[in-house]
């Protein structure tokens, strides 16, 4: 466990947001940080299949576990995406 130092408006958003959706301070902090992780390594990937992955990867017992499972551990540049969402995203 680390100590991060974060703003004071950063804390604010952190505070009003755990309380809204019934989270910890430190739960929500780290639910931004794994989306926002996420959203850096797969830019095409919108918020909703970012929040589908999160529940893949609990259902199969952390993220870790399911990035592997993909065979995208090894962290890829972030232009190598999953290519349901590539596939899914070109015009027909």
């Amino acid at each position: 466990m680390g100590i991060v130092k974060i703003s004071d408006q950063m804390h604010e958003n952190l505070r009003l947001a755990s309380t809204a959706l019934s989270r910890s301070i430190n739960s929500q902090a780290e639910h931004w940080m794994r989306v926002g992780m996420l959203a850096e390594m797969y830019p095409d990937l919108d918020h909703r299949e970012i929040c589908q992955m999160l529940v893949r990867a609990e259902l199969a017992g952390g993220l870790d576990v399911a990035l592997a499972a993909r065979g995208e551990l090894d962290r890829k540049p972030a232009a190598a995406v999953a290519p349901t969402a590539r596939a899914r995203k070109q015009p027909h």
